[in-house]
C-alpha cells in the first residue's frame, strides 16, 4: 500500500508544471531631459505619425507586468523642456513619484541649476538620487543630497543599486555650478561599493551610470553578438563591469545610445544595457532567481518603445503632466515669428543648418567677428511654419548666457582644433570656414579662414559664444586665455528671440562652414 501512494504522489508530482523561477524585471529610463508626454515620432519614417513615448505610457506598461518590478533611471531628467526647466525638475520628481521609482542616479545635467536646486529636488523625491563618486572637495563624503546606493527590498530578495555620475560632470555642466564638488574614479567607485554592499548579501548588484558604452554603431544597432575592440574597456559602462566584480547588471545614460537586448560582456559575465533618451523607450531587465536555490540564476535586456497605441496611457498620469504642462503653455504658446522651411539637423559630423542660423544670430545681434556655439547644446530643429516660444526654448533649453572677449588668431585655431576629432566638430561656426584635416593617427587641424584669407595668427579678433564654454565647459579651455571678457548676462534664448522677430521668416543658412580637406 505505502509503494502504491508513493508511487501515485511520484505521479501527481510528474503530471503537475514546474513552478516557475521568481522574476523581477527592472525598467530603466534615462536622459529623459523633461520629455513627459507622448509626440510623434518624426524622426521614424515608418511611424512618423505614429504616438511614442512619455511617463503615461510607461506607467500604462508597468502595471501590466503580472510580477513584480523596479523602476530605475540614469540621470539627466528634466533639462530640455519648458514644464522640465521651469519647475527646476519638479515635474519630474512628482512624475517619477507618482510611477514608484526606486532610485536614480545624478546626471550632468541634473546640476544645471546648482546644487541648491538639486537639494531641494532631492528633498521632493520618493527616492534617493544615488552618487557614489562625488565628493564635497576635501571631505571624501558625499554631499547630502547623494547616496552612494541603495538596498530594494522587493519580492523577498535584496537588490543593491549603486549610482555613479560621469567624471565628465566636472565639465559638461557649468563648471561654477559643481566648484565644490569632486568627480572620482568611475571603476574605482564601482569596485569599492560592489565590495561594500556585499556585506548586506544581497541577491543582485546593479549598477547605474550616467556614463555610456563605448563602441562604433549607430543607436538601436543589436551588438549583443559583437566583441568590442579593446578601446572599449578603457572607459564608459565596460570599465565599470570589469571593475565592479560581483555585480550583475551595469545600467548607462549620458551617450543616448540604445541597446536592443542589451551587451553581455564575456570577460566579467555582466550585462550592460541603456535606454536611449526623452523617454522614447524603456529597457526592461528580467531578473530570473532559481527557484530551488532563490539563487540569481541570469537576467534578459530588451529595449522596448513606448507606442501609445500598444502600451495605453495611464490617465491618472496624463492628469499630472496636464497641470504642469497648463502652467507654462500660456507663455509657451506665443508666436515669434515663422519658418520659410525646416532648419535641423545633418549627419555630417561638422556644421549643421540649426547650428549655423544659431551662431549667425549670435553675430548679428552682438556685430562679433566670430561667433561659436557646442553642438550639444543645440537641442532641437525648427520646423517650417510658426515658430513659438516653446520652439525656440526647445532649440536652447539651457540658461546660458552670451560672452564676448577678445581672442587672438592662434587662439581661436586652438579652440577649434580643441573641438575636433575623428574628422568631426563639437562646435558649430559664424564668421569663418574652417578646413579641416583628419588623418589616422594624427591629432585633427584646422586651418581657418576669413572672407577667403587664413586667420592671421596675431590679428585679435571679437568673438562672441556662451558662458558654458567661456567657463571651461566641453573643450573651452582656450577662452580663459580671452581679453576684455564680458558676461553681457543675457540669455541665449532671449537674442535668439530678438533675431527670430527681426528676420522672420527665417531660412536655412547654406552649408560648408566646415570642410575636410583629405
Amino acid at each position: 500500500m505505502k509503494s502504491t501512494v508513493s508511487l501515485f504522489i511520484l505521479l501527481l508530482f510528474a503530471a503537475c508544471p514546474r513552478l516557475p523561477a521568481l522574476t523581477i524585471s527592472v525598467y530603466n529610463t534615462g536622459d529623459v531631459h523633461g520629455r513627459y508626454s507622448s509626440r510623434p515620432a518624426a524622426w521614424d519614417k515608418r511611424n512618423s505619425t505614429r504616438a511614442i513615448g512619455g511617463f503615461a505610457a510607461l506607467s500604462s506598461l508597468v502595471k501590466k507586468t503580472g510580477h513584480p518590478y523596479i523602476l530605475l533611471d540614469s540621470g539627466d531628467t528634466f533639462q530640455g523642456t519648458p514644464e522640465g526647466n521651469l519647475t527646476r525638475g519638479l515635474a519630474s520628481a512628482k512624475l517619477m513619484n507618482k510611477l514608484g521609482y526606486a532610485a536614480c542616479a545624478v546626471g550632468n545635467h541634473d546640476f544645471d541649476y546648482g546644487e541648491e536646486a538639486l537639494k531641494r529636488l532631492a528633498a521632493d523625491s520618493a527616492f534617493p538620487w544615488l552618487g557614489a563618486n562625488v565628493f564635497v572637495k576635501g571631505s571624501g563624503r558625499n554631499p547630502e543630497y547623494l547616496k552612494p546606493y541603495v538596498i530594494v527590498e522587493k519580492a523577498g530578495k535584496k537588490i543593491a543599486v549603486i549610482g555613479l555620475a560621469g567624471r565628465h560632470t566636472a565639465g559638461s555642466t557649468m563648471p561654477a555650478l559643481v566648484r565644490r564638488l569632486e568627480f572620482g574614479s568611475e571603476t574605482e567607485a564601482a569596485a569599492y561599493w560592489t565590495r561594500e554592499t556585499g556585506k548586506f548579501s544581497p541577491d543582485a548588484v546593479i549598477i547605474l551610470a550616467h556614463l555610456g558604452l563605448t563602441r562604433d554603431a549607430e543607436p538601436r544597432t543589436d551588438i549583443s553578438t559583437w566583441t568590442l575592440p579593446a578601446r572599449a574597456a578603457l572607459s564608459g559602462t565596460l570599465a565599470v563591469a570589469r571593475a565592479a566584480k560581483g555585480a550583475q547588471i551595469v545600467i548607462g545614460g549620458h551617450t543616448h545610445d540604445a541597446l536592443p537586448r542589451g551587451f553581455v560582456d564575456r570577460e566579467s559575465g555582466v550585462l550592460i544595457a541603456e535606454s536611449f533618451h526623452s523617454l522614447t523607450d524603456t529597457t526592461r531587465i528580467d531578473l530570473e532567481f532559481d527557484d530551488a536555490t532563490g539563487k540569481f540564476k541570469s537576467a534578459a535586456a530588451r529595449l522596448i518603445p513606448l507606442w501609445t497605441d500598444e502600451t495605453g496611457e495611464d490617465p491618472e498620469v496624463l492628469k499630472l503632466i496636464a497641470e504642469f504642462k497648463s502652467s507654462v503653455d500660456k507663455e509657451m504658446a506665443v508666436k515669434l515669428g515663422e519658418s520659410s522651411e525646416e532648419i535641423g539637423f545633418n549627419d555630417s559630423g561638422l556644421d549643421f543648418p540649426i547650428g549655423s542660423w544659431m551662431t549667425d544670430a549670435m553675430r548679428r545681434q552682438t556685430g562679433a567677428d566670430l561667433a561659436f556655439q557646442n553642438s550639444a547644446g543645440v537641442r532641437a530643429d525648427l520646423k517650417k511654419g510658426p515658430v513659438t516660444m516653446r520652439d525656440l526654448y526647445q532649440v536652447m533649453p539651457f540658461e546660458n548666457t552670451i560672452v564676448t572677449l577678445k581672442l587672438t588668431g592662434a587662439q581661436i585655431r586652438r579652440f577649434v582644433e580643441d573641438n575636433l576629432g575623428h574628422g568631426r566638430s563639437r562646435l558649430q561656426v559664424s564668421g569663418a570656414t574652417v578646413k579641416l584635416r583628419s588623418r589616422p593617427g594624427e591629432k585633427d587641424s584646422a586651418l581657418i579662414e576669413k572672407d577667403g584669407e587664413p586667420l592671421p595668427p596675431d590679428g585679435v579678433f571679437t568673438v562672441v559664444t556662451n558662458n558654458y564654454l567661456s567657463s571651461g565647459g566641453s573643450g573651452g579651455r582656450v577662452l580663459a586665455e580671452g581679453k576684455e571678457v564680458t558676461d553681457t548676462m543675457r540669455t541665449v534664448r532671449d537674442l535668439l528671440e530678438k533675431d527670430i522677430r527681426e528676420r522672420s521668416p527665417l531660412k536655412a543658412p547654406p552649408p560648408g562652414r566646415f570642410v575636410r580637406t583629405d
